[in-house]
Formats: structure tokens, C-alpha cells, sequence
């Protein structure tokens, strides 16, 4: 039975590495319609992609590479990109070789397609799916959400507390949570993070009047200074000439104020860091959520995702 996640998952798994290990491996692999990983280590000319068995080489042909790609809606960089990295893949032959040896012929495009049909396509608004980080841009996140299939985080749903650029939460490589906010026309799968990431009580509830704590600056207004405490939850702090966005930051905490969702700060220092993001905390640890509520049942204004079925 195959397992639909993402790409680099399952390259370690104990059944993956007895079926890519042998002739007969991938023989039983090929009966048994089973979805494999191996390492890609070239993309030739004609952007036909090698991996690496370790006893053998297989190949993926290009138009086998991935989905959309003999109908031109995938670019090949689809394929090219893969070099060095794990690719999922169906095999497709065993080849004898008349030297001696095999050529194993696999599709990528085939164990993409079952897991699009299989899974992503029975997926509804509310779900909650494992995905993997595969690159960055300024307006959104790029998540791998099985056998190399993408979707997009957009940055106003990665977290409550506002960034500059998804690097400030990612890293390429990072194996994170995903709720599904809709389904689109074509298979394409719309993701949001932040309702994982718990609501401003959740938050709140970990700090306490009186404390000094560690907080990222996010953006210098004229009226104050925005400090994330958490990616969930920011608060004021009274303007304090210097800082800039970015830098960490030492905040005393003055007041938590729950009815207005508000929490009030006071700089104690800031300054120039290089620290990478922590992985995300989260609140949410089930597989499907209904609705999400961040404001707190004081709060006048009602902040809220609820997840319509298709």
C-alpha cells in the first residue's frame, strides 16, 4: 500500500530501503504498485533524471518527471530542481541489461498522479497535513505536501504576528503542519499555518506581568514598537529610538490586558542577532479542525477561520 507524503519521508524507512535495495526489490515493488524513494544525482541534456540506487542507477524520463509536464503546465525546472535531493517515484521496469545488470525505468509522474487522485483529492477545508518546506519567496511559502506535489502558504497565513519575509518563520528542508483552507479547480490545495499555532489566550497564558522576556522587533510605528513574543501574539511597546525591525529584543512585560487583547511592553534592550527561527509550537495536535477562534471571549472584536466544506 502506498503511503502519500513528502518527498525525502521515506527514503529511510525501513521498507523503502529492503525494496530499492535488490532487482527483486523493485520486482515486488512493481507488483505491488508501492511507492519509492532514492536519491536523484543528475538531470541530463534532455532532462531525463538519474537516481541512485546504490548498487544501480535508475532512470526517470522526462516527461515521467513530474505531473504536468508532457502537457506543459509544469516547467522543467520541476525536474531540474531535484538534483541532489530525494524524488518519489512508481517503477515502471526492470530492465536486463544484455552487458549484465538492470536499468530500473520509474515514473515520478505516476506516483504524483495516485497521489493526487488517492489523497490530496479527498482532502476538505479544516484538514490538517504534514508538508515539508521546499522553497521560500516573499509572498508565501512553498510546501511540499506529497511525492513532490506543491502548495503555498501564503505569508499573511503563516502566523497572527506579521513578517517580513517567510525566512522569518521557515527553513527550506523543514518538515512542518498545514491546515487546508480550500480546494481549487484543477487539484491545487490552498494551505494555512497559523490556526496551529494557537489562539491569544494560548499564548497569553505563558507570560505574566512584571516578567522580562525575548522578543523579535516587527515593525516601528511613530506610536510605538510592535515585539513578537510568540508568532501568535505581539505587543506595543513605547517608542524607543534605534530599533529596528528585526533585531531581538528584551521586552518587560507591564500589563496583559485579555478584553482588548492587548499586551503592553517596555524595551529593555535590542539588538542585531543571527538566530535562526525556532520550528513551530503547536497548540492544534489533531487532524481536522471545524473553525478556529484566535480573539478571547472578552474581546469585542471577533477574529476567526471556519473551514466550509466543499
Amino acid at each position: 500500500m502506498s503511503v502519500f507524503l513528502p518527498e525525502g519521508r521515506l527514503l529511510d524507512t525501513p521498507e523503502n530501503t529492503r525494496l530499492a535495495s535488490s532487482p527483486q526489490g523493485l520486482r515486488q515493488a512493481l507488483a505491488q504498485g508501492t511507492i519509492l524513494e532514492a536519491r536523484a544525482v543528475l538531470c541530463d541534456h534532455e532532462h531525463d533524471l538519474v537516481v541512485d540506487f546504490g548498487w544501480c542507477r535508475g532512470l526517470i524520463p522526462r516527461l515521467e518527471g513530474a505531473l504536468g509536464i508532457a502537457e506543459g503546465l509544469t516547467r522543467d525546472i520541476a525536474i531540474i530542481s531535484r538534483v541532489n535531493k530525494p524524488v518519489s517515484f512508481l517503477v515502471r521496469e526492470v530492465r536486463d541489461l544484455p552487458q549484465g545488470g538492470v536499468l530500473p525505468l520509474l515514473s515520478r509522474r505516476a506516483a504524483q498522479k495516485r497521489c493526487q487522485e488517492e489523497y490530496l483529492s479527498r482532502l476538505a477545508p479544516g484538514d490538517v497535513i504534514p508538508g515539508r518546506v521546499t522553497h521560500l519567496e516573499p509572498f508565501g511559502c512553498f510546501v511540499d505536501i506529497g511525492c513532490g506535489l506543491p502548495s503555498l502558504i501564503p505569508i499573511d497565513q503563516i502566523s497572527v504576528s506579521r513578517i517580513s519575509h517567510p525566512r522569518d518563520r521557515f527553513r527550506p528542508g523543514e518538515d512542518i503542519r498545514a491546515v487546508v483552507r480550500s480546494l481549487e479547480p484543477g487539484g491545487r490545495v490552498c494551505l494555512s499555518h497559523k490556526e496551529l499555532l494557537g489562539t491569544w489566550e494560548e499564548n497569553a497564558a505563558r507570560f505574566h506581568p512584571g516578567e522580562t522576556v525575548a522578543g523579535i522587533i516587527r515593525s516601528v510605528e511613530e506610536y510605538g514598537v510592535f515585539v513578537e513574543l510568540t508568532p501568535n501574539l505581539a505587543g506595543l511597546a513605547e517608542p524607543c529610538p534605534g530599533v529596528a525591525p528585526g533585531q531581538q529584543a528584551s521586552v518587560y512585560i507591564k500589563s496583559i490586558l485579555p478584553a482588548k487583547m492587548k499586551v503592553k511592553l517596555i524595551i529593555v534592550d535590542a539588538f542585531d542577532a543571527p538566530w535562526t527561527p525556532a520550528p513551530p509550537e503547536y497548540f492544534f495536535q489533531g487532524d481536522h479542525m471545524d473553525r478556529w477562534r484566535y480573539s478571547t471571549p472578552q474581546a469585542g472584536k471577533v477574529i476567526e477561520t471556519v473551514f466550509q466544506p466543499e
